[in-house]
C-alpha cells in the first residue's frame, strides 16, 4: 500500500462511464471490498446510491463517514464531511459523483476540489464520473444530446488521475436495466427512455467515452506501476502500458470576444492543445489598457471568459491595440504560435461584414500559421 504521509500525494483512480446505470459505483465498491480484504484502511466519504438496492447491498461492510448537513435557502442538504475524512485520515476514501456541485456554505464550490484536498493530504481516492461532465466536451455533448451539462470538471483535473478506467456496458444492456427499473423508478425511467436514453445517443456517448479513455491512457507518462490497488489492473487501464510522447512545439492561440461563442472556442482550442500536447493562449484585444470604456454587459462577458480560460489552465492575455488583426498576429509571432482559433463572425445583413473582414485580415497576415475559423454548431430541430 502506498504510504499516506505529508510528503506524498494521494493516488486518484477515476471510474469513467457514459451514462447513469453502467455500473461505475458498483465496480468502485467491488474494488473497495477487495482492498479491505487485503488489509487496506478504506472508508466511504460520499456515496449516492439513488435508491438502488444493489448499491446499498454492495456498500455493506464498508465504513461510512457521516455526511455533513448544510442549511441553504430554508432547506437542509447533505454533503461529504471533508473535515471529518481528513481527521479520520484513511488510506483510501471513496467519493462518488466527482463532478457534483457543493451546496453554498459547504466550503468548496465543487466536489473535485474536496478530492484535491484529500489527495494533498496523502489520501488515495476512488471516484466516479460520466464522460458528459468533461469540460472540453461540453459543446459536443450538447450537440449530440440536446442537453447542456452544467456540472463539469476541467480536463486538467482528470489528467491528474493516476488511473482512468472505463466501466462499460452495451447500450442495449443498459436500456434493459432501465426498462426493468434497476436504474430509475418507472416514471423517471419512461421519461429517460424518451430523451437522454435513446439508443442512438447512448451509442454515440459510449464511443466518445471509449475514445477519451484511450486518450487518457496514452497521455500518461511512463512510470513504474504502483501497487496501490493490489493486483495490476487490466492492460487497457494501466497508465504505464502506453508510452506517451513528450511536449511538442505546438502553440494554440484562441481569440476572445464578448460573444457567448467564445466559451465554445476556448474549449475547442484547449482540447486541440491537449491532444497535441502543446501550449494554449487565450487573447483579448482592446483599444485601451483597461475595460472602463466597455459597457457593463461587455465587460462582464470578457471577464467571465477570462476566468473560464484560467480555470482550464489556459494562459490569458489582454493586449492593447486598435488593430485587432495586427495585434493578434504580432503576439502570435512573438510566442511562436502555430495555430490560431477564431470564431466565425456573427452578423446580420443590417450590420455589414466587419467580423468577416477581421477574419480575412487575420488569414492574410498569418503567413505559415494555421488559422481555424470555428462555427458554433446549431442543433437541428427533430423531424
Amino acid at each position: 500500500m502506498m504510504e499516506s504521509d505529508h510528503g506524498k500525494r494521494g493516488h486518484l483512480k477515476v471510474y469513467l462511464g457514459y451514462a447513469a446505470g453502467v455500473g461505475k459505483t458498483y465496480q468502485m465498491l467491488t474494488d473497495a471490498h477487495e482492498l479491505k480484504r487485503k488489509g487496506v484502511d478504506i472508508v466511504i466519504g460520499y456515496l449516492e446510491p439513488h435508491g438502488r438496492k444493489d448499491i446499498l447491498v454492495q456498500a455493506e461492510g464498508l465504513e461510512l463517514i457521516p455526511r455533513r448537513k448544510v442549511a441553504y435557502r430554508e432547506s437542509v442538504f447533505e454533503e461529504m464531511d471533508l473535515e471529518a475524512v481528513l481527521r479520520r485520515k484513511p488510506e483510501v476514501c471513496l467519493v462518488d459523483e466527482f463532478p457534483h456541485t457543493d451546496v453554498p456554505g459547504s466550503g468548496h464550490t465543487k466536489r473535485w476540489e474536496d478530492v484535491v484536498d484529500l489527495l494533498d493530504a496523502g489520501i488515495d481516492v476512488l471516484t466516479t464520473m460520466n464522460i458528459q461532465h468533461l469540460e472540453s466536451l461540453n459543446d459536443q455533448i450538447w450537440n449530440m444530446t440536446g442537453v447542456r451539462v452544467r456540472e463539469t470538471i476541467p480536463d486538467w483535473v482528470v489528467k491528474q488521475a493516476n488511473e482512468v478506467v472505463m466501466v462499460d456496458l452495451t447500450p442495449r444492456a443498459l436500456l434493459n436495466r432501465l426498462e426493468r427499473g434497476v436504474v430509475y423508478p418507472p416514471a423517471i425511467a419512461r421519461r429517460a427512455l424518451q430523451n437522454f436514453f435513446k439508443e442512438s445517443t447512448l451509442v454515440a456517448l459510449r464511443e466518445l467515452a471509449l475514445r477519451q479513455t484511450a486518450y487518457e491512457v496514452e497521455s500518461r507518462h511512463v512510470t513504474p506501476l504502483d501497487t496501490t490497488w493490489g493486483e495490476a489492473a487490466p492492460a487497457e487501464s494501466e497508465p504505464g502500458n502506453v508510452e506517451a510522447s513528450g511536449p511538442t512545439n505546438e502553440r494554440i492561440l484562441v481569440h476572445m470576444t464578448e460573444h457567448p461563442s467564445t466559451a465554445m472556442l476556448i474549449r475547442r482550442g484547449k482540447r486541440v492543445a491537449d491532444y497535441l500536447r502543446g501550449e494554449c493562449f487565450a487573447v483579448y484585444v482592446h483599444r485601451e489598457s483597461d475595460f472602463s470604456s466597455l459597457r457593463v454587459p461587455q465587460r462582464e462577458a470578457i471577464e467571465k471568459h477570462l476566468n473560464f480560460a484560467r480555470n482550464l489552465h489556459i494562459e490569458t492575455r489582454v493586449l492593447e491595440g486598435t488593430d485587432i488583426a495586427g495585434t493578434l498576429i504580432d503576439f502570435a509571432r512573438l510566442y511562436h504560435v502555430t495555430q490560431i482559433f477564431i470564431a466565425r463572425p456573427q452578423y446580420s445583413r443590417w450590420q455589414g461584414f466587419p467580423g468577416r473582414n477581421l477574419v480575412h485580415r487575420i488569414v492574410r497576415k498569418a503567413g505559415d500559421m494555421q488559422v481555424t475559423v470555428v462555427a458554433e454548431r446549431r442543433r437541428e430541430k427533430p423531424m
